[in-house]
């Protein structure tokens, strides 16, 4: 869980906010963080459950890349298990990122396949 006043912290200092709503209510959201030049990627991207398979997350994902059309190299980072929702929309699973965990909940969150807390070389 995320605390509310980090979340408004993190979407004011990011550079494109995407939110989508229904009948004035949230229903999905995502957002970018990039260096200006050259590295930009796309981070929580959000859906409610209810409102999954409408095309919102599609809406999303393309405002977001296509806002960030002039940067070299745009990422995302995706949930678990959604690898088939994004290989639709274009995008290629990348081999070489790595995530320094801070706990091993995060580890789990993240889908890191070598969950051996010892292992400095996953």
């Amino acid at each position: 869980d995320r605390d509310p006043g980090d979340v408004e912290r993190s979407f004011r200092r990011s550079s494109h906010v995407c939110v989508v709503r229904e009948n004035g209510r949230l229903v999905g959201f995502g957002r970018t963080v990039d260096d200006g030049i050259y590295y930009a990627l796309i981070v929580d991207v959000v859906v409610h459950p209810e409102h999954q398979g409408k095309g919102i997350g599609r809406t999303i994902v393309t405002t977001l890349k296509d806002r960030l059309a002039g940067y070299n190299f745009v990422t995302l980072t995706a949930a678990p298990n959604k690898d088939g929702f994004y290989e639709k929309l274009g995008w290629t699973r990348q081999r070489s990122a790595f995530l320094f965990p801070k706990d091993e909940e995060q580890r789990r969150q993240h889908g890191v396949v070598d969950a051996d807390p010892g292992n400095t070389t996953t």
